[in-house]
């Protein structure tokens, strides 16, 4: 019988894909909010795609901020992108 793949929702283009495609951003118990890339980092998670498009819906309809149920500073937004950018090449 296969492995069941975990699913998690985008929330930039909102679509259901596989956990391992997606980049977690996580606020901890201690409301600091950061990069989770192996998915295993204790608190609230949120997911987005591996895309600039994904990233700027996200921003712009702030999808981030109300999963998390808190404000994301302007660094963890850059350091999605220079992520993104970097998976990109």
């Amino acid at each position: 019988m296969p492995k069941k793949v975990p699913m998690r929702q985008c929330t930039g283009c909102r679509e259901m894909k596989p956990k391992r495609e997606l980049i977690r951003v996580v606020r901890s118990p201690e409301n600091e909010i950061a990069l989770d890339f192996k998915g295993k980092a204790q608190g609230r998670g949120a997911y987005v795609c591996r895309s600039q498009e994904c990233l700027k819906k996200a921003i712009k309809s702030k999808a981030l901020e109300k999963s998390l149920e808190v404000t994301i500073p302007e660094e963890i937004y850059s350091q999605l992108k220079a992520q993104m950018e970097a998976g990109d090449e």
